[in-house]
């Protein structure tokens, strides 16, 4: 039963330890424009039904039920939280932003998410909500990390300088008025089937192996604004996260506490009543 005890302690500390860098991560990208917070959840292991073995005095006798035995816990997922987050007005051209407006709910009962959709390193298609871009020396639209914010036909947008508009449904003119493309806006129906990368962008990862998400533009019942100057700032709650933080901190010291003390009764069993003669 000790050593039972021991490991559930030893979960505990475990699970609140990656419940605090997921917290940690949160707040840090407090001011990530788009960034979404991560919610943990917690699920126990399943319990175990605890039985006497040597209760009955007569041969054949059943073993007495004890009770129920929790056996730990552990962090079963982290899942982004995609509830719009408020818009700030910065000014800049190369800024956007994606305000959501009536939107369609899935089968989950749950409303679907937008996104725009740039591309990663190796070229391949993603998704984001992080509009802090900028133009390339060759008047690419491009990500801060120097990847092609794409349009509707999948392909980079050339705008040439920072001298472009866009209007409220994406559509980019360049400095003369020349049409120069289409915001690529992509609709997620399921946002949990989107899972995170690095530097504020996710990739799809849907169980029925779809590898893009379809197009935003002209969907039934999906209606969005492009806000061209302004970015969406991150969803994080500050209190919120900083009050959880400070409950996952206390719930580790309690396990700490506990462990420590299964620790040194297994030391007083070993050094003590092993001694015993």
């Amino acid at each position: 039963m000790m050593l039972r005890g021991f490991y559930g302690a030893a979960s505990g500390m475990l699970a609140q330890q990656r419940n605090t860098q997921m917290l940690s991560e949160n707040l840090s990208n407090l001011n990530t424009p788009g960034f979404k917070a991560d919610q943990g959840s917690n699920r126990t292991f399943p319990e175990m039904l605890v039985q006497a073995q040597n209760a009955g005095s007569t041969p054949g006798s059943r073993p007495a039920p004890i009770g129920e035995l929790a056996t730990g816990v552990y962090m079963q997922e982290r899942t982004p939280n995609f509830s719009q987050g408020d818009l700030r007005e910065t000014g800049n051209t190369t800024d956007a932003a994606i305000w959501q407006g009536e939107m369609p709910e899935g089968e989950d009962g749950e409303q679907g998410s937008l996104f725009f959709t740039v591309s990663n390193a190796d070229g391949e298609e993603r998704y984001t909500r992080n509009g802090n871009w900028t133009v390339d020396g060759e008047g690419f639209l491009t990500t801060s990390q120097g990847h092609y914010v794409l349009g509707e036909d999948g392909g980079p947008i050339e705008v040439g300088n920072e001298n472009f508009n866009i209007n409220e449904n994406g559509v980019i003119t360049d400095e003369d008025g020349a049409e120069a493309g289409q915001l690529g806006v992509a609709y997620a129906e399921n946002a949990n089937d989107m899972v995170k990368e690095d530097s504020g962008i996710l990739r799809l990862e849907a169980e029925d192996g779809a590898e893009a998400l379809p197009t935003a533009i002209g969907a039934d019942g999906v209606g969005y604004t492009i806000s061209q100057g302004s970015l969406e700032r991150s969803n994080v709650d500050p209190g919120q996260t900083m009050t959880e933080l400070m409950n996952s901190y206390r719930i580790f010291e309690s396990n700490q506490r506990m462990l420590r003390t299964y620790d040194q009764s297994m030391q007083r069993a070993a050094n003590e009543i092993g001694s015993l003669r």
